[in-house]
Order: structure tokens, then sequence, then C-alpha cells
């Protein structure tokens, strides 16, 4: 596994250790990537325990160690209940999910996810999917493609950047990374142009894999799957992600609505291991600048009233 070159798990130890990981247990990683969680996990369990972990990336493949205990899936981690059912496993001691692209794909050219690099606007994360981020910025109306600006960039020149991209694509289709750039770098001061081209970039990769949808139903199936005392380990990086989490951690859904049973107790299935958000330190933060934004979060399923 060349996890060095493929992808640095951040907070590896922390996370995997937030499970609190039987030897003789049934985990999900929800992210394979570099298989660096996965790795730690595996060298945790004993010959009765397993692993299930996800990835819908083809290159990820790659990184799949020959373990019996190891099944690798495919997948969207959207779909983790019904790949459960097919493997027939009803409850789960533990599930992670590193939420971050990984370092392979923000390198590798040809993907789309930097703007550091020119190469074809895809970002797609599983290349078979649909439509890749050049279709998207080519076919949205304006309303939408500001929209889509406003809420997973959280830029508040939103309508100005679509107007602008609108306008620009008439002349020309949008392909390339630099074709893109070219329309939006003028709209930016230079001082902050990384930080506001960071956050166009994040806006677009979320809605070409409809990343919310999938992170919101992922999380609902992990609330169901888990056994009473199990528990789930999630790395977020951006205020969208954690903003979900936390959520679920204090009230069962996404959306942080508190529901109440007939005596005014809250009906929460998952109580808070780490109170305070786990960060990495000041020396992690510096061997991988990709960690700085990390949040970890760690919930235990309660057991039944």
């Amino acid at each position: 596994m060349e996890e060095g070159v493929y992808h640095v798990p951040v907070l590896r130890k922390e996370t995997v250790d937030g499970l609190n990981v039987k030897p003789e247990g049934t985990y999900a990683d929800m992210t394979f990537g570099g298989g660096g969680h996965s790795h730690e996990i595996l060298s945790r369990l004993s010959p009765e325990g397993h692993l299930y972990s996800f990835d819908q990336d083809e290159d990820a493949e790659r990184n799949i160690v020959d373990d019996p205990r190891l099944t690798f899936v495919r997948s969207n981690f959207r779909y983790l209940k019904n790949w459960m059912r097919y493997y027939g496993v009803e409850q789960l001691d533990g599930i992670l999910a590193d939420l971050g692209v990984s370092s392979h794909h923000f390198d590798a050219e040809e993907r789309g996810f930097s703007f550091r690099f020119d190469g074809p606007l895809d970002m797609r994360m599983n290349k078979r999917a649909g439509q890749n981020a050049a279709d998207l910025l080519n076919t949205y109306e304006e309303e939408r493609l500001a929209d889509v600006f406003y809420l997973y960039g959280e830029l508040k020149n939103s309508r100005r950047i679509a107007n602008v991209i609108v306008k620009s694509r008439r002349q020309r289709p949008i392909e390339q990374t630099s074709d893109f750039l070219n329309i939006v770098r003028p709209i930016f001061g230079r001082e902050r142009e990384k930080k506001e081209l960071a956050k166009v970039f994040q806006a677009l990769r979320i809605e070409v894999n409809h990343e919310m949808e999938a992170l919101k139903e992922m999380l609902s199936a992990a609330t169901e799957l888990l056994k009473p005392g199990g528990r789930l380990s999630v790395l977020t990086y951006h205020s969208l992600e954690d903003r979900m989490v936390k959520n679920l951690i204090k009230s069962g859904n996404v959306e942080g609505k508190i529901i109440q049973d007939f005596f005014g107790r809250a009906e929460t299935p998952l109580k808070a291991v780490n109170n305070k958000v786990i960060i990495p330190d000041t020396d992690e933060q510096e061997r991988n600048p990709r960690s700085r934004s990390a949040k970890l979060r760690i919930a235990e399923k309660k057991e039944p009233l």
C-alpha cells in the first residue's frame, strides 16, 4: 500500500481510537482512500473481526490489501444500509468516516479538483458517474449556479460569480481549469484570491458529487446500524459537514431538530464521546497542511430506554 503517495490520513490514531475497537467486532470505513484508517482498524482486529471499506473511486482499489477480514465495497457510502443488508450485516460495532478529499485527488491534474493545475474540469469522485464540473458550469441556469456557490462555498458574491460565468460561456464553453480561472479570478482581490478560489472549487465539487445528500443518507443509516455502545468517528473539513455531524449527535438528525418524548426528554440515539472537538496538533498541521481544517467528532449509540 503506497499510503504516503496516495494519501496521508489525518488524526489516524485518534480517529480509530474513537471507535474503541473490539477485536472480534464488525466495522465500516466509509472512505477507504489510501487505506490508512482501514489498515489501523485491521491491526486491532482478531481473525474473527471484519471490516467493510467503502470507496467509489476506482483509483482507491489499488490500495486494497489481501486480508480475509477486509471486504472492499466499490460504492458511494450513501448506500451503506443497502450494502450491509446485502452482506447480511444487521448491526455494526463502529463506523469511521474521513470526509476530506484525498491528497491524491488534489494532486491528479486530470481530475480537476485543484486550481493549482490545468486540466479537464471533472471533479467526479466516481469517474463513471454523470455530470462533471464542466457540464454543470455550461448548463446550469444563473440562479442555480448562484445557489451552489452561496450554499456550498458560502460566498457572498455568488450572484456576481454566476453572472460572469453565464456571460462568458455564451462566447465559448468552459472546459479546462484554466478557462474557469480566467473567468472568476478577476472577481477576487489578490490578497484573498486563494481562499476564495478554494471556496469556489469546494462548492463545485460538493454539487458534482452530491456530497451533502450522500452525507445525510450515510449518517442516518449509521445511526440505525450501530449497536448500543457502538461508535461513530467522523472527520470533517468544512463548516457544512461539521454542522451536520454536530446536529446529528445533538438531536439525532442533521437538521438539528430536537424531538421530545411524552416526558419532555430529548429523543437522541447518540451521545457525544468528546464534548470538545478534537483537532490535529501543531506538528501534524505542519507535516500535513490538509489537516489544518480537520475536526474529529466521536459519538456512541445509546442503550435503548
